[in-house]
């Protein structure tokens, strides 16, 4: 679900916003999208209510990186008998003119999977940003 319909309170549009100080922090060139994902029904029906979704565009194909643009999705799980809301895992995806390129997922193995998947450096940073996204909403 886009992460600008998501910000429903105070303190969870406090968390999506550091979430994307962390992506730009570590690379500068990202501009942010809050609503990735078009507002139709087709795509309405796809969308996971229990994720939040971010879009991040650099400003042409990065090479390193091998995409022009990323999608970010948080997945959550709620305790039915706490409603404690935690990260679950993350999901990227990078995304160029013939579409997704690449994937990373943290539920899995930490890999990157794909056609022309990033830089060895940048996949690193990619990695520590999604380890510092469980700290921010599952973290004190």
């Amino acid at each position: 679900m886009n992460a600008a319909e998501q910000a429903n309170s105070i303190e969870f549009a406090s968390k999506i916003a550091a979430v994307v100080r962390l992506f730009k922090t570590a690379f500068p060139d990202l501009r942010a999208d809050l609503k990735p994902w078009a507002n139709d029904a087709e795509t309405r029906e796809l969308v996971d209510p229990d994720s939040i979704d971010v879009g991040f565009h650099f400003p042409g194909v990065s090479r390193l990186f091998s995409c022009r643009s990323l999608l970010v999705q948080i997945r959550f799980y709620e305790d039915p008998e706490t409603q404690v809301r935690r990260v679950i895992g993350l999901e990227v995806a990078g995304f160029d003119h013939r579409g997704k390129r690449w994937t990373l997922s943290t539920i899995h193995d930490w890999t990157f999977t794909g056609d022309g998947v990033p830089d060895y450096t940048v996949g690193d940073r990619l990695k520590q940003c999604c380890r510092e996204v469980f700290e921010v909403f599952n973290g004190p």
